[in-house]
């Protein structure tokens, strides 16, 4: 806190670090303090190869391997793409069909507790094994990955290299579904696909390099943010409530709330959020606290005083803000093409849907934003913009080791 009490006393001279600089009170301050820099990821103690270089190079390759699909055409990449900030620019996500919710970027995804719009899965791998098996995205079996494996030497090889030889497929498809050794090595699978996406990281945007100036007061990096973004980043800490959901370094508090958003179509008004993910991730078989989790008493301690109740209808996770600017349309339908269309929304409420029974958020009021209040908070998102990965991460390795 050294550097910002110096700002302040600049400030108060007269003689501010960098003549674009807002008079920030001490406690915008602190809260702006709060959001940067982004830390390492936690650990996931029920993934045991989250960390090892040739799990997240098997995943990598996974990732974008459409035999995983019952067409062979649909990859984890076809929606997750690369050049799309790792979403797809679609309201609803397209595979083998349309699914009902919009698809989710994953930047700093292992930062989350919770995966899925409503939280069905509690890890990444967990979170992995479901679009492989959904009818709608990639529509395969667990089997036709194990009979994939076994028929691929350099899959085989790759997977042998990290847990040993994968178990012999069974004779057919009833067999299978009796079968352990067929769970336990499609939880290996997945695993592997969790570590690569682990690397898919966003930070060092030019809202950081801003705070790194406020830290150790350096004009050069105070001027990362111009006049009209530091505006939006008042609005964004207070008077707009912001912060209060999209908390931390990665502008997310990693809970679910319901927050008067429209219905995309009529139909999703049965759509009950967190209410139905917190029964699916307790009866999930990859959950932490099961069979095939590396950690089953770390996954009980997430899952065990997990309850639901009426209060849960209708609610989502909040979504980071990190690179929030190349990941439209938003929300859990996409109900909004445009960071305008969402800031609206949140300024006027005037086409806001309340689930019945259920909760909103209290705390929601409108808040009548100005148009130029818009560009201004438009401008601070757009400075969550990260700099690029590693351009080795962003296509399918030649092999799988």
């Amino acid at each position: 806190m050294i550097a910002p009490l110096l700002l302040l006393a600049c400030l108060a001279a007269g003689d501010p670090p960098a003549p674009a600089l807002l008079d920030f009170t001490p406690e915008e301050l602190a809260r702006i303090l709060e959001h940067s820099p982004l830390p390492p990821a936690p650990p996931d103690p029920t993934n045991r190869v989250e960390s090892d270089p040739r799990a997240q190079h098997l995943g990598q390759f996974l990732f974008f391997d459409t035999r995983l699909s019952a067409n062979g055409a649909v990859a984890c990449a076809t929606c997750h793409q690369p050049a799309r900030s790792f979403s797809d620019g679609l309201p609803f996500a397209q595979g083998l069909g349309t699914a009902t919710r919009h698809t989710p970027a994953l930047w700093n995804v292992a930062q989350n507790r919770w995966f899925f719009w409503d939280g069905r899965a509690d890890s990444l791998w967990a979170q992995a094994a479901q679009p492989i098996e959904n009818p709608l995205e990639m529509g395969f079996t667990r089997l036709g990955v194990l009979r994939l494996f076994s028929t691929d030497p350099d899959l085989r090889a790759a997977y042998t290299d990290l847990f040993g030889p994968p178990p012999p497929p069974p004779a057919d498809d009833a067999a299978a579904l009796a079968a352990p050794q067929l769970d336990a090595f499609y939880a290996n699978v997945c695993k592997c696909i969790a570590a690569y996406s682990r690397r898919l990281v966003s930070d060092h945007a030019p809202f950081d390099t801003f705070v790194a100036g406020l830290r150790d007061g350096d004009p050069a990096k105070l001027v990362a943010l111009a006049p009209d973004a530091q505006r939006g980043l008042r609005l964004f800490i207070g008077r707009g409530q912001c912060r209060l959901c999209h908390s931390g370094p990665n502008f997310t508090d990693l809970e679910f709330h319901s927050t008067r958003i429209p219905l995309a179509r009529p139909d999703l008004r049965h759509d009950s959020g967190r209410l139905q993910g917190i029964d699916q991730v307790q009866a999930d078989p990859f959950n932490g606290a099961g069979a095939f989790s590396d950690a089953p008493a770390a996954g009980h301690e997430k899952l065990d005083f997990l309850a639901s109740g009426p209060d849960n209808i209708g609610q989502f996770k909040t979504p980071s803000l990190r690179n929030v600017a190349l990941t439209a349309p938003y929300m859990h339908a996409g109900q909004f093409p445009t960071l305008r269309d969402v800031l609206v929304h949140y300024s006027e409420f005037a086409d806001a849907f309340d689930f019945d029974p259920g909760h909103f958020e209290q705390m929601l009021q409108p808040l009548h934003l100005s148009e130029g209040e818009i560009a201004d908070l438009t401008a601070f998102l757009g400075s969550l913009t990260g700099a690029g990965l590693d351009p080795a991460l962003l296509a399918a390795p030649a092999g799988p080791r």
